[in-house]
């Protein structure tokens, strides 16, 4: 009796940490996806047109997205350091891999918040790990502007 008690203490204890285990990358995902937006609104910041097409998954190879990188480097430039105002990311919480718009408000050295939009896919799963890829950027859009479907 008192062994079988053990066990199913043992058991519970392993599941319950597998699970948070599964959560914590699931979460993750989440600071994966902030860490690759900021990287890119750093780039658009200091017009690094190079840094945007390597940021965008598939970039390098589509015309259009290298003109779309290289237009805004060129208008969105600004020297100093890159504040994020806020981040609605493309999901709050998925297992599985996602296609989504997230919407970011940044601006540099108190210049006027400047609005955009990425679409991010997640790829993989809560077991073989989720990774992030950001697949487009839209341009400046107004403040008080939702997301547009396609851009």
């Amino acid at each position: 009796m008192r062994r079988s008690y053990f066990i199913a203490i043992a058991v519970a204890i392993l599941a319950f940490l597998a699970i948070s285990a599964l959560l914590a990358r699931v979460l993750s995902a989440n600071s994966a996806e902030q860490s690759a937006i900021t990287a890119l609104i750093r780039a658009e910041a200091q017009g690094t047109t190079g840094a945007i097409i390597d940021d965008i998954a598939g970039c390098r190879a589509t015309a259009a997205c290298r003109r779309r990188a290289t237009e805004v480097a060129a208008t969105l430039q600004h020297p100093g350091t890159v504040s994020i105002i806020q981040l609605q990311p493309s999901t709050s919480f998925s297992v599985a891999g996602t296609l989504g718009t997230a919407r970011v408000a940044w601006n540099v050295a108190g210049s006027l918040p400047i609005v955009q939009c990425v679409r991010v896919r997640r790829a993989g799963n809560a077991i073989s790990g989720l990774r992030v890829e950001l697949l487009e950027i839209s341009p400046r859009i107004k403040s008080d502007s939702a997301c547009p479907a396609r851009f």
